[in-house]
């Protein structure tokens, strides 16, 4: 099945809001497993979360399009852009 990256930054002064819905976030990806490959958050040079990067696997674009729709973050609105590119390992291993 196809991977996809997915990179998406906050929107400015989004901190508390990303703080606010994290537990559904993580819920909401523990509650669907097999599509979220490898996940983790932006940093800036203080250690705070600006964004996040997700390896998905999916059928095609627009099912990775719908995962995320449904996610909370997308919900809330935190992410200012997002940026979801089809992409393969040529080095590591995603198994």
């Amino acid at each position: 099945m196809p991977l996809f990256v997915m990179s998406c930054l906050d929107k400015p002064g989004s901190a508390a809001l990303r703080a606010a819905t994290r537990p559904a976030h993580l819920a909401y990806l523990e509650a669907n497993p097999g599509v979220v490959r490898l996940a983790g958050p932006y940093m800036d040079d203080a250690g705070d979360s600006v964004g996040s990067m997700f390896i998905m696997q999916g059928e095609h674009r627009a099912a990775i399009e719908a995962y995320a729709a449904d996610d909370p973050y997308f919900k809330a609105g935190l992410f200012g852009s997002v940026d979801i590119r089809a992409w393969r390992v040529v080095i590591g291993d995603l198994a």
